[in-house]
């Protein structure tokens, strides 16, 4: 694909949002947003932007009625950088090869960013995930601007071999068209004693700025908390939404005493609750926190936990990625607004056994990767 996408190149939902309970036009939305491709001019790297901004997560008085409020941005506890707290996953969403239609993806990539998004997290064994965020990177002339989270998977030939390790990270340097990575995690915690000492090998040298480990699944939350105690991390990528809570008890409270960021996965629970509140319109309260669609519902709570650093929804529809980045606007709920919200999911038929229904309702990828039939349940 050549040059940059148009406006207008709006590809078809691959799976349903509720509409919104204001009526908001696609141009009116962007324009809330308050970015564009003018404002990304005005911000030409990660670290600029964070040394210049003056937000956090903390609260600032209202601004004037023809400005928009400035983005919500938390601190990496360790070095005080300022990340935007929605990210952007690319799980599924990116796994789309070269010779199927990408444009909408490489828009989404383009809003994203246009809306104040900054952090990227993929990996390479999300398929062609890895591919395409590098190209679609050097297209949009943000090759070195983009954070970049990314993974290592790797068992070696033998125990402690870590020449597949190597050789992964080589090849991501290479799809990325970066000279290093800013985070590097190990994946679903796999090998990992053998590979968090080589990934903290590599930040010495200057090949990554921080080193994390991630898992998603509830059966690893407790071996996840001991990488946290005992690991000496930068950051953990894990599980958290309004319906999977269980890190809030044990791992947020661990990851926020021993100063590791925290990453967000799954907070759409790979659009379970986008199916769930279908039809259903949002509580009257949440125009008190600024949400204008059920997604800024879903991440504003997740953020609003002050352990967590970024929230990294996925999506292919340029819409969406519009809808997710309005939650860096506005208030965050405060403790008795979240217990008010969760409340509020709760009386929704269906919000207990959400966690029992499949992935991606009525959503099918056609990338490398495929999901096991049935698909997970956890």
């Amino acid at each position: 694909m050549n040059g940059s996408p148009k406006d207008d190149a709006i590809h078809n939902n691959h799976y349903a949002r509720p509409a919104m309970r204001r009526s908001v036009s696609r141009r009116s939305a962007l324009g809330l947003l308050g970015f564009g491709a003018a404002a990304a001019a005005l911000m030409p790297t990660l670290a600029k932007t964070a040394q210049a901004q003056s937000q956090t997560q903390t609260q600032s008085s209202p601004p004037s009625r023809n400005q928009p409020s400035p983005i919500i941005t938390k601190e990496i506890p360790r070095t005080k950088e300022k990340l935007p707290a929605i990210g952007l996953g690319t799980f599924m969403t990116f796994d789309v090869l070269a010779n199927q239609p990408r444009d909408r993806l490489q828009q989404v990539m383009r809003r994203f960013w246009d809306a104040g998004g900054r952090l990227v997290d993929t990996s390479l064994l999300y398929g062609m995930a890895e591919v395409n965020v590098g190209e679609f990177a050097k297209t949009l002339g943000l090759t070195n601007d983009l954070f970049i989270t990314n993974k290592a998977w790797a068992t070696g030939e033998y125990l402690g071999d870590r020449s597949q390790a190597q050789r992964q990270f080589e090849q991501s340097l290479k799809r990325l068209s970066r000279d290093r990575i800013d985070v590097m995690q190990v994946h679903s915690l796999v090998n990992v004693d053998a590979i968090l000492p080589l990934l903290k090998a590599w930040k010495k040298e200057g090949k990554v700025r921080y080193v994390g480990v991630t898992h998603h699944d509830p059966l690893y939350f407790a071996a996840l908390e001991k990488w946290i105690e005992n690991g000496d991390l930068d950051f953990v990528q894990l599980r958290y939404s309004m319906r999977q809570r269980e890190v809030e008890d044990r791992i947020l409270p661990a990851a926020a005493a021993r100063g590791t960021a925290v990453l967000a996965n799954m907070p759409f629970e790979k659009a379970r609750l986008f199916e769930l509140v279908k039809g259903q319109p949002l509580p009257a309260f949440a125009s008190e926190i600024g949400c204008e669609n059920w997604a800024q519902f879903f991440l504003k709570y997740v953020i609003s936990h002050s352990a967590v650093t970024c929230a990294i929804p996925a999506t292919t529809n340029p819409d969406h990625v519009a809808e997710n980045m309005g939650a860096l606007r506005g208030l965050l709920p405060d403790r008795a607004m979240r217990t008010r919200m969760v409340r509020h999911m709760e009386s929704l038929p269906g919000f207990d056994n959400l966690l029992q229904t499949s992935w991606y309702p009525g959503k099918n990828f056609n990338g490398l990767v495929r999901l096991p039939n049935p698909r997970p349940i956890v």
